[in-house]
């Protein structure tokens, strides 16, 4: 697998670049800006890039912007934002678009390096991983509607684990439940979504659009 990693923090940019490096990834392009993001991704054409949200010049969300630009230019680019900050406006265009091959972590809440890896190798394989911090102030700032106001409270922790990128062994683990109960939960969700049974690679990820879209 081959990324590109876009951070301003020359000592993070180098961490990130020896970290992935040691977990047999390579790096492709290591930038601190914008602009040559979207020079290195053309050049590259990487799996995925690993893009914080605040670059120069302005410091403000020019990464979550290019990160937009980039999946619609080149759709199949696992892009995996990896910030201090939750940014709603353009986060929740970035999932719209489409969110096959989409992660947002915040840096204080990675603990794990290896989470962090499996995170990246979901994202460029076209899966996804959102933080349970992220996709709370996500859905906080989404409207809800009659069709979310039919999820019981147990469906809306299952979409939320879902968001997340956790698959059913994972969901049965957390809540301490079968498979089959957690199976039921998410075909209760796609029904409610009007989710058609045509689209069984990618449900989860159009449930949790569903949910930001509205």
């Amino acid at each position: 697998m081959r990324v590109v990693i876009a951070e301003d923090s020359v000592v993070l940019r180098e961490g990130l670049v020896q970290l992935l490096a040691l977990r047999g990834i390579e790096v492709a392009a290591a930038v601190g800006d914008a602009e040559s993001l979207h020079a290195a991704v053309a050049e590259h054409r990487p799996d995925a890039a690993v893009i914080d949200i605040r670059l120069p010049p302005d410091q403000t969300d020019e990464g979550l912007r290019a990160a937009v630009a980039i999946r619609r230019a080149r759709p199949g680019t696992g892009v995996l934002i990896f910030s201090q900050y939750v940014e709603t406006r353009y986060a929740a265009g970035l999932l719209a678009d489409d969110a096959k091959g989409v992660g947002y972590l915040l840096k204080e809440r990675v603990v794990d390096l290896d989470e962090f890896t499996d995170a990246l190798r979901r994202v460029a394989a076209g899966g996804t991983a959102l933080d349970p911090e992220v996709v709370s102030q996500l859905f906080g700032a989404a409207r809800r509607t009659s069709a979310l106001d039919r999820l019981t409270p147990r469906e809306r922790e299952v979409l939320a684990l879902m968001a997340e990128g956790h698959g059913n062994a994972a969901i049965a683990a957390a809540f301490t439940v079968s498979e089959r109960a957690v199976e039921k939960h998410v075909a209760n969700i796609f029904s409610k979504f009007d989710l058609p049974p045509s689209e069984p690679g990618h449900r989860r990820v159009l449930a949790v659009l569903r949910y930001l879209e509205s």
